[in-house]
């Protein structure tokens, strides 16, 4: 959300509508290291003099009956209505919009009351979005679980998808997780305008299916606002990073980067697997490794051979890096040592890959994932499906990994088309959000739009 505030801002600059954005910041409910991140992260934003403001909520107790993480988001989120709408209401400026994340839907309504148009910031891509906002016809048609579907779910705006590739959240329409789900389809519809993080370059054809209404026929159409690629690429402060001063010593477009995100952990024989894998496939690799084994958390330096095969890290150290600990991700991407991102297909992953140009192959883990890789293979071509089915869970054989590095980097003709698109698409990037480009032209549509309504 901030990253997409700071873009806005860029464009905006140009205009003679001055805005300032205040963010309403809820306290996280789970971890007070995850606030320490946060605050940090916001004093480095003000030190930046951008007019961005952080208005801190008044805390609320944490919904105690609750069905999963959707549920606890949404419950937690709507419970901060009454101090969202102090703030808006005892706001100094006047307030020309609300920016909802997809968990606020339910702001919609509060927007409506107080006369002020509300628009949605939806992270994912298009295609996730042409889902949500089919999710309400597709739950008065299909009235069977989409799991025990024999074959493709039709959504418009995306080629006929594999019933296992339907997000979990969606598999089981009693769980609370699915009623959220459908609920903010529902609101999603009734949004003045959606914000979401993509580019015509890259999902042309699902952006043009939302924006007709296609999704959501006999009602109309919110406005799309496709803005992206949205990705931070501050490199400034990781060049003294291990992992980065090993890279540097790599021949350049040698490496492989493996890396699944903050909740991306394996069980101990996936992850010796893995590394046979790695090992067998002769390419040099950057390994972030996160096990079960160990908890939730990275394993450490000293127990981190107890998971891998006897006499890997001997075997493997000229070649390669397996570093139990966070890791800088984008730094590595931008790196030219990195041929291949192995990725759990979230999509800042996927859109910072595509920034640098690096291919990937697919391994999705949960949430949204098996989607991502659907779509980054079957209808943008700048991924290598891993023989997974693009399936949540499936254990990996070593061979199936050797076989998708080899793939995509010994020169097949697979691998290329890949490794060519990947490179078309970084420099579409690049182009889609210069002024003239049409990233650019669909933020100042948006500054338009609010500013009719400051001057109304």
């Amino acid at each position: 959300m901030v990253e997409a505030a700071k873009r806005l801002l860029q464009c905006n600059s140009a205009s003679s509508n001055a805005f300032t954005i205040t963010i309403l910041l809820m306290q996280s409910p789970i971890d007070d290291a995850i606030s320490c991140i946060t605050d940090s992260y916001f004093q480095s934003i003000n030190s930046l003099n951008l007019p961005i403001h952080f208005m801190p909520l008044p805390p609320v107790e944490p919904p105690s009956c609750f069905d999963g993480p959707e549920d606890f988001i949404t419950i937690y989120t709507q419970l901060h209505l009454p101090h969202v709408r102090d703030a808006v209401a005892q706001s100094t400026s006047k307030v020309v919009a609300l920016v909802l994340d997809i968990f606020a839907t339910s702001f919609i309504d509060l927007g409506n009351e107080l006369e002020i148009p509300s628009y949605i910031f939806h992270a994912p891509n298009a295609a996730a979005l042409a889902l949500m906002l089919h999710l309400p016809i597709l739950d008065g048609k299909i009235k069977q679980e989409f799991g025990e579907i024999d074959g493709v779910v039709n959504i418009p705006g995306i080629s006929s998808i594999p019933s296992h590739v339907m997000p979990p959240s969606l598999m089981n329409k009693k769980s609370a997780a699915y009623i959220c789900n459908l609920n903010h389809g529902r609101q999603y519809a009734k949004a003045k305008g959606i914000i979401v993080n993509t580019c015509l370059a890259l999902e042309p054809k699902a952006i043009e299916t939302v924006a007709k209404g296609w999704c959501s026929p006999m009602k109309p159409a919110p406005k799309i606002y496709p803005i992206g690629p949205i990705v931070s690429v501050d490199r400034t402060v990781y060049k003294e990073y291990e992992c980065v001063k090993w890279l540097d010593l790599q021949p350049p477009k040698s490496v492989v980067f493996l890396c699944f995100g903050s909740g991306g952990s394996f069980e101990l024989p996936q992850v010796q697997e893995m590394a046979i894998g790695l090992e067998r496939s002769g390419h040099r690799f950057l390994w972030a490794i996160r096990a079960i084994y160990t908890g939730i958390s990275f394993p450490t330096d000293e127990n981190l051979n107890e998971l891998l095969p006897v006499g890997f890290t001997e075997r493997t150290k000229d070649k390669g890096l397996v570093l139990p600990r966070w890791i800088p991700q984008t730094e590595i991407l931008a790196h030219p040592a990195v041929t291949a991102f192995v990725t759990h297909c979230g999509w800042n992953s996927c859109l910072e890959s595509l920034w640098f140009g690096v291919p990937m192959i697919t391994w999705p883990l949960y949430g949204e994932q098996s989607l991502n890789a659907f779509v980054m293979v079957k209808e943008m071509g700048v991924a290598l499906e891993l023989k997974l089915g693009m399936k949540h869970n499936r254990f990996v054989a070593a061979d199936e990994l050797e076989q998708a590095i080899r793939c995509l980097i010994e020169g097949s003709d697979e691998g290329m088309r890949v490794r060519e698109k990947a490179e078309e698409v970084k420099n579409e990037f690049r182009k889609t959000i210069e002024k003239g480009g049409a990233s650019y032209t669909f933020m100042q549509r948006f500054w338009d739009e609010i500013g009719h309504s400051k001057i109304q």
